[in-house]
């Protein structure tokens, strides 16, 4: 049985810095495999506007907080960076962290950001393209860093669930794939995953595949029912600060599954 790891996705809406830096070191401290944020301009839940900080500014930040886990965004919106740029972004921050980086990618859709941001929102499809041309140039730029990143290649996970275009890309590129529930649904989409490996020609154990969880998932009940359905890799998903019990029930769990 592969082992099972746990992540932690540290939203960075209506919270402060010093507050959001704490919770990373508390997070890690408590022995979290890996520390996620995401790549929003605005707050995705509560009431209205309010206080938020850029992705990838503080996943450098995030980067020097900590020492011994996996980072990443959860995920990184294509359409806001030149791939290019983005790989070279991703390689500084992978030497930064020590090469702990894991690149999250996916196609983008959080209209607001794209509106009050001045970029093109355009359709489901066409962003999905842009993902499918993107992703050729970010491994080819990935090979021609200088210097070359610290873990190299670094790992690239896709999130998403569309069975006809994301997951296919996630069979073609990437080394993480990120997913989500209800449980029956998630086992489903990582059966549509391992059959695009097999036309691919992908060897469908080369792809970890982790899921986002919610604080309405039960433990271990839900837990067990995702660890059935292929997940390896459970990442909660969570305002700051954290419930750190919750946490500490997540990493007991995964201990008893790991024994």
């Amino acid at each position: 049985m592969a082992t099972i790891k746990i992540g932690v996705q540290l939203h960075p809406q209506r919270v402060s810095y010093a507050t959001y830096a704490e919770a990373v070191k508390t997070t890690e401290a408590l022995g979290v495999d890996t520390i996620w944020n995401w790549d929003h301009f605005f707050p995705l839940y509560g009431d209205g506007a309010g206080d938020h900080f850029e992705g990838w500014t503080l996943l450098t930040a995030i980067a020097m907080l900590t020492s011994r886990a996996e980072i990443g965004t959860l995920v990184t919106c294509n359409s806001y960076r030149n791939p290019a740029l983005l790989t070279h972004m991703a390689n500084t921050v992978d030497h930064i962290s020590g090469g702990r980086l894991i690149l999250g990618i996916g196609a983008g859709w959080f209209e607001k950001d794209y509106v009050e941001f001045g970029y093109e929102f355009g359709t489901a499809g066409s962003r999905l393209r842009d993902l499918g041309e993107a992703l050729p140039i970010i491994k080819q730029r990935m090979s021609q860093e200088l210097p070359p990143p610290a873990r190299n290649p670094i790992p690239i996970l896709i999130g998403g669930g569309g069975e006809k275009v994301t997951l296919k890309l996630t069979a073609q590129h990437a080394d993480l794939w990120n997913g989500f529930g209800p449980p029956d649904m998630y086992a489903h989409k990582n059966r549509v995953l391992d059959d695009w490996c097999a036309a691919v020609g992908r060897d469908p154990a080369a792809i970890e595949r982790t899921v986002s969880i919610t604080q309405n998932d039960d433990i271990p009940g839900d837990l067990d029912t995702y660890a059935e359905a292929g997940a390896t890799h459970f990442i909660m998903m969570t305002a700051v600060p954290p419930d750190y019990e919750r946490i500490e029930a997540l990493l007991a769990w995964r201990e008893r599954m790991n024994r």
